[in-house]
């Protein structure tokens, strides 16, 4: 029954059989068979029939609860197993908010020292999507804001906390500070984050609370767009201190704390709350855990 529950849970999240088939691996005829033997052994409906996809029924929803629980408990399982046979290995997938990318390698550095047979994928994605991948199997651990919007049933790790700078041109306004406010922005030509960014959201909140509303010139989801168009001495962007700092920056880019007041944010990592976790999720939270604040500065 496993293989059926993780067609149903592709089939949920995809919305689509044909998607859902072919991520699974399988054809559609296929697909369409397991799920209506499922249907069969549970003895109830689980999706609404029709020419395409229309959902799940309300017995549907209950049972991708269940499933992604014992599809979870399974694969939990089979790496405890192979954990107990060969040691930690495998790979661990891993979405971030843009602004902790930088941040990564000090957390897997360290990681794959002590277990070398382990690798890694990292794909950047807004607060929202990792959430939802989390919930859906297709990642296994987030790093994202603690403190900001609501996490739902995860198990989190802090990791560091978020500070905001001006970054800009030498030469440009404000260059030569040593700090500004956050109601100046609004005498700047800005390039930040996209609005689906919590990064994004947290600066407008701030800027809202100094009275000031800002029309970005150029957005965008990448720091390192941001960054290439501060270089350039037209633009100016607000940009968290270590991701600054971790860009490298010549002393032509002038970073400058904003204040009145100096906001911090929670970064950490994230894990669906699950007992027993997997052996690699486990040994991820206890190096998250190890790790000094000196060592995410």
């Amino acid at each position: 029954m496993i293989d059926k529950l993780e067609f149903f849970i592709a089939l949920a999240r995809e919305g689509h059989f044909g998607r859902a088939a072919e991520e699974c691996g399988i054809s559609q005829p296929s697909l369409s068979a397991a799920i209506r033997q499922l249907e069969e052994q549970l003895g109830v409906q689980l999706v609404v029939r029709g020419s395409r996809y229309q959902g799940l029924t309300p017995e549907g929803q209950r049972v991708l609860e269940w499933a992604k629980r014992i599809v979870g408990d399974a694969r939990t399982m089979r790496e405890e197993m192979r954990a107990a046979r060969k040691g930690l290995v495998g790979h661990i997938r891993l979405a971030s908010i843009p602004t902790a990318l930088a941040m990564i390698p000090r957390l897997t550095e360290p990681f794959q020292a002590k277990h070398p047979e382990v690798t890694f994928s990292v794909v950047s994605r807004n607060s929202l999507q990792v959430l939802s991948q989390l919930d859906n199997f297709e990642i296994d651990a987030g790093i994202t804001y603690l403190d900001n919007e609501p996490l739902g049933r995860v198990t989190s790790v802090p990791l560091y906390a978020e500070r905001y700078n001006l970054v800009t041109a030498e030469g440009a306004p404000y260059a030569d500070r040593e700090s500004v406010t956050w109601k100046e922005m609004a005498d700047l030509r800005l390039c930040l984050l996209t609005p689906d960014m919590q990064n994004r959201r947290i600066i407008n909140q701030h800027l809202a609370e100094a009275g000031v509303t800002v029309k970005p010139m150029l957005e965008s989801n990448s720091m390192v767009v941001l960054l290439s168009h501060v270089g350039t001495g037209r633009w100016a962007s607000i940009m968290p201190r270590n991701v600054a700092r971790s860009f490298g920056f010549t002393k032509e880019i002038r970073t400058i704390p904003i204040v009145d007041p100096e906001a911090t944010h929670i970064v950490g990592l994230v894990a669906t709350h699950r007992e027993p976790f997997t052996p690699l999720v486990s040994a991820l939270l206890h190096e998250a855990r190890s790790l000094t604040p000196a060592a995410m500065a």
